[in-house]
C-alpha cells in the first residue's frame, strides 16, 4: 500500500537531530517556554518575514486569541462579522464562533478553491471588522485584492496559515500577507510536529503583546494578569523539534512540488480534474486535489490497486450539525467541491516510483 502520507518515513530523515533536540530540552530541566521556545519564535518569526511569532498550543487557538487579542484592544466587538470561505476546514470557523463573532461565508473560486475576492463585497456591512483568508491546500490567496478590499473598508486580515507553510504569494510568504496569521504544526503539515502545536505570526507589537498574553493565563508578567486568558503554550518539547525540522522546509517544499509537476505533467485522464495554480514557485503542495463527479468509485478503485487516498473534506462547514443554522443554507460551489475533490499521497519521502505508479493507475482508471 502506498500511503497517503508516511510521518514515519518524513521524521525518519531527522532522528538522529530530533533525538539530540529532545534530549537537550530534557537535560535542560526547563520545559515550558524555555530557550527552545523563544528561539523557535525567532527563527520562525525570521522564516515568515515577521516581526513577531508567538508560539501556542494548535492552529485553532492562533485563530482563536488573534481574534481575542483584536477584541482586548476595541477593534472587535461581540455580535461583529468576520469573512471566512464557505469552504474551509471548520477550526476557521470555530474560532470566530468561539469569539462570539458572526462567520459570513463567501463561496471560493471554483478552480483554485480559494475564497473569490469579486464575491467579498457584496457580503461587508456595516458590522464586518475582518476578512479571514484560508490558504487551502498550500496556495495562497489573491492577497492583492483581498487587502484592497480591506483597506478600502478598514478591515483586520487574519490569514488562516495553517497549509501554507513557506508558500508565497508576491515576494512575501504566508504569515506576512495580512495584520496577523494562525499557523498549525500538526503532525501532518508540511512543517510537523511530533504532536500539537501552532503559532501567531504579525508585525503588530500591540496585538502580539496581547496575543502572547492571552495565551498564558492573560498574563504580560508572572503572577499579574491583564485578562481573562486562556493557557495555550507551545511546549518545549515540541518547540526543539520544530527548530530541526525547519531548517529542512524548503526542501521539503521542493520535493512537493517534484511530486506535483509530476502529476500535473503525467496525469492524463479526461474523468479528472486537475488543480489549478496561479504560480508553480509559490505553491508549497500542502495536498494535491483532484476533483472527479465519481469520487467514491475512483478511491475505491484505488484503494483496491494499493494506494490510499483522504477526503479534504466530505462534508462542507454549512452542512455540519454543529452549524444546524445554516443547514438549509445552499452554497452550490462549495457543495460541488466537498462532493468532488480527492487528494492523492503527496511528501518530501514519495519516490519517484511510487508516483508513476499512482499515475498508471489513475491513467488506466475507466
Amino acid at each position: 500500500m502506498i500511503p497517503f502520507l508516511n510521518l514515519k518515513g518524513i521524521n525518519a530523515q531527522y532522528r538522529a537531530e530530533l533525538i539530540e533536540a529532545c534530549t537537550r530540552v530534557i537535560d535542560s530541566g526547563w520545559y515550558i517556554q524555555g530557550n527552545e521556545h523563544k528561539e523557535f519564535e525567532k527563527e520562525f518569526a525570521k522564516y515568515c518575514g515577521t516581526k513577531h511569532a508567538i508560539g501556542v498550543a494548535n492552529g485553532l487557538d492562533a485563530l482563536i486569541l488573534i481574534l481575542r487579542a483584536y477584541k482586548k484592544l476595541g477593534v472587535i466587538n461581540n455580535g461583529d462579522e468576520v469573512i471566512v470561505p464557505s469552504n474551509t476546514y471548520i477550526a476557521s470557523i470555530l474560532a470566530i464562533s468561539q469569539n462570539d463573532l458572526v462567520p459570513v461565508l463567501v463561496e471560493p473560486d471554483i478552480n483554485t478553491y480559494l475564497i473569490d475576492p469579486t464575491k467579498i463585497e457584496a457580503n461587508i456591512t456595516s458590522k464586518t471588522k475582518a476578512i479571514l483568508p484560508v490558504h487551502l491546500y498550500g496556495q495562497t490567496c489573491k492577497m492583492d485584492k483581498i487587502n484592497e478590499i480591506a483597506q478600502k473598508y478598514h478591515l483586520k486580515v487574519i490569514e488562516d496559515s495553517a497549509q501554507s507553510h513557506g508558500a508565497y504569494f508576491g515576494n512575501k510568504r504566508s504569515g506576512n500577507l495580512g495584520d496577523a496569521s494562525g499557523f498549525s504544526f500538526y503532525p501532518g503539515k508540511n512543517l510537523g510536529a511530533l504532536g500539537d502545536g501552532g503559532a501567531v505570526t504579525t508585525n503588530d507589537d500591540e496585538l502580539a503583546q496581547a496575543v502572547r498574553a492571552l495565551g498564558n493565563y492573560g498574563s504580560h508578567k508572572k503572577y499579574e494578569n491583564l485578562y481573562k486568558g486562556i493557557n495555550s503554550r507551545l511546549d518545549e518539547i515540541q518547540a526543539a523539534m520544530m527548530r530541526v525540522k525547519l531548517k529542512y522546509l524548503d526542501d521539503e517544499t521542493r520535493k512537493r512540488r517534484e511530486v506535483a509537476t509530476y502529476y500535473l505533467e503525467n496525469i492524463i485522464n479526461k474523468n479528472i480534474i486537475l488543480p489549478t495554480i496561479t504560480c508553480k514557485d509559490h505553491h508549497v503542495w500542502h495536498l494535491f486535489v483532484i476533483r472527479t463527479q465519481k469520487r467514491g468509485e475512483l478511491q475505491r478503485y484505488l484503494a483496491d490497486n494499493g494506494i490510499q487516498t483522504l477526503i479534504h473534506y466530505p462534508i462542507p462547514p454549512h452542512k455540519q450539525v454543529a452549524y444546524r443554522e445554516w443547514n438549509s443554507e445552499s452554497y452550490p460551489i462549495s457543495e460541488q467541491i466537498h462532493d468532488e475533490v480527492l487528494s492523492l499521497p503527496i511528501s518530501g519521502v514519495q519516490s519517484l516510483d511510487d508516483s508513476k505508479l499512482i499515475v498508471k493507475i489513475l491513467n488506466d482508471y475507466k
